[in-house]
């Protein structure tokens, strides 16, 4: 199954155990299958909403990053300024992390609020070649809107919580247990919440290989961003950031904060070496042969184009 066929099926089942979620509301305590579904829908768009308009602010808040002008950051901007076209987008906003732990980051909810984010340790790690496959990856994101789709996914998986809380402190406190289905939904109450939350989880991970097969083949250098996976990888896992919210993980190119690994379930990533079996094996297909591999810094502190013509 592909990417986005894999990604609308999930979407599928999220929106199914809504419906099943939200109707056992409506069943058990309000006696309307419908006004099951409006209540567990409304609590939930308010504060989703909210963190959709506002997200940009809370990550960059949290993450310490700083926005920066294409003169503080030059071989970003020129990188990010080079490869936006290539994607259809203008150039987003830039920030800087203060850490040496290499990572990258979009957010934003649109292509007019979009901001990519790099910390200094990525700058300081990466060549010219390899960060222009990180930098691909992050447009892929903001070009697919994913900063959307998994707010409507978190959206969702926010109200079969609610909608489950709801049920789980009235099948205990309240006594009610109308037509013997008490434990039903409290079986119920305690699954869904976790199964939303595995399902959001897994649409994390289809979004980013999404943005890996996306972004190698806008630039036409798959290994370019194996590459700087390995090397990032590496990097995360001997120094994990020690800021920022664990709450926007899934957005970063590789899962910031772990000094462990976490099992493969509950990982808003898919296993680092799976991305770059994947990216190699396209490579291959591909046979490459660029006519372009991204821009590099000539000897004197500028910036080049090294054409397939010169390898």
């Amino acid at each position: 199954m592909g990417t986005v066929a894999r990604t609308a099926a999930l979407f599928a089942a999220i929106i199914a155990l809504f419906i099943v979620i939200g109707g056992l509301v409506g069943a058990y305590l309000l006696g309307s299958f419908l006004g099951g579904l409006i209540v567990a829908l409304g609590f939930s768009l308010v504060l989703n909403l909210a963190s959709y308009f506002f997200c940009d602010r809370f990550v960059l808040w949290s993450s310490r990053a700083r926005i920066v002008t294409p003169e503080e950051a030059p071989r970003l901007a020129r990188i990010v300024a080079d490869l936006a076209p290539r994607f259809g987008l203008v150039a987003p906003r830039l920030a800087l992390i203060p850490t040496q732990t290499p990572n990258a980051f979009a957010t934003g909810r649109n292509e007019r609020h979009a901001v990519v984010a790099a910390t200094e340790g990525l700058l300081r790690m990466l060549n010219d070649r390899e960060l222009t496959g990180v930098l691909a990856h992050e447009l892929a994101h903001v070009k697919d809107r994913d900063i959307l789709l998994m707010t409507f996914a978190a959206t969702l998986a926010g109200a079969i919580s609610y909608a489950a809380q709801m049920v789980f402190f009235s099948a205990v406190f309240g006594g009610n247990n109308r037509n013997g289905n008490g434990l039903l939904a409290l079986f119920a109450a305690i699954t869904a919440p976790i199964a939303a939350m595995l399902l959001q989880l897994a649409i994390s991970r289809s979004r980013e290989s999404r943005a890996d097969e996306v972004g190698a083949q806008t630039i036409g250098d798959p290994n370019s961003l194996a590459d700087a996976l390995e090397k990032i990888e590496s990097a995360n896992v001997r120094r994990p950031m020690e800021f920022g919210s664990p709450a926007s993980s899934s957005l970063y190119i590789v899962n910031p904060f772990r000094g462990a690994s976490f099992a493969a379930l509950f990982s808003t990533h898919p296993p680092i070496e799976d991305r770059i079996r994947r990216l190699r094996a396209m490579a291959s297909d591909f046979q490459y042969r660029p006519a372009v591999r991204g821009p590099r810094l000539r000897p004197g502190g500028g910036i080049g184009v090294r054409s397939a013509s010169r390898e």
